[in-house]
């Protein structure tokens, strides 16, 4: 029987061949780039704002937020030095090496990480952001919200920039298209509006709190629940105890 054909791992954004978020970041005259969906369709994406300091709406983000926080897909920076001009410990992590390198020399605390990779702190982060539509990572929107809910504490929250259309829902391959009309490789992506996920949150063991709008942008903050936290905590403690147990009783057998 043959092998099958050898199939690359999905692109994810910022990481792939000609792409053009590189140049922006490298600080070439990049403004605005889009998605362009597979169907032809196309989405504008303020980039812009991504290189500039943070603006009034993301400072509303940071208003809600408490330490320690996690900016995940934190691009360039700009939310880890907000944070830290506040006081506020925050990690970033990015799958693009030249964000991550950026975001360091501007003295934010980053790693070139994935969030489905072992992190720091996992279970123990009081905030985690996702912001710049960042909820489309991977194109599975539940599965991140999962994994979001398992970074956090118990009370903890995720702070979420969602689509300005509630119920919005689209998931598919996209590619990243500059000015200059370069293209990236495709890469999964998501775009979501609130009313779809705060369904998508309930499913993953958090309760949407909030939903705001700040100059034009949308934002949603979902909450863990602290019990749910307590039972997980519980059966985590159950299931080691009857572990030790078993392995003493093991021991003690002639």
């Amino acid at each position: 029987m043959s092998a099958p054909p050898f199939r690359p791992p999905p692109v994810a954004f910022g990481a792939g061949r000609g792409e053009p978020y590189v140049r922006l970041l490298a600080g070439q005259d990049v403004v605005t780039l889009s998605l362009r969906g597979a169907d032809g369709t196309s989405h504008r994406l303020d980039a812009g704002s991504w290189v500039r300091p943070a603006g009034d709406a993301d400072l509303t983000v940071l208003d809600r937020a408490t330490g320690p926080l996690l900016d995940i897909g934190c691009g360039p920076g700009r939310m880890l030095h907000a944070a830290d001009a506040r006081s506020l410990p925050a990690l970033g992590i990015d799958v693009a090496a030249h964000a991550v390198e950026r975001a360091r020399r501007a003295g934010g605390l980053a790693l070139q990480r994935s969030v489905f990779d072992r992190l720091p702190l996992e279970g123990r982060w009081q905030s985690v952001l996702l912001m710049d539509g960042n909820i489309g990572i991977g194109g599975d929107p539940a599965a991140l919200l999962r994994r979001c809910a398992e970074l956090v504490t118990g009370g903890g929250q995720v702070l979420v920039e969602v689509d300005a259309d509630a119920d919005l829902a689209v998931v598919g391959h996209c590619t990243l298209v500059d000015d200059d009309g370069r293209e990236s490789e495709p890469f999964p992506w998501a775009r979501l509006g609130w009313a779809v996920l705060a369904d998508l949150a309930s499913d993953a063991g958090l309760a949407v709190a909030e939903h705001w709008d700040a100059a034009g942008r949308h934002f949603v903050r979902a909450a863990r629940s602290a019990r749910r936290s307590l039972v997980r905590e519980t059966r985590s403690a159950i299931v080691a105890t009857t572990s030790s147990t078993a392995q003493m009783t093991a021991s003690a057998m002639p």
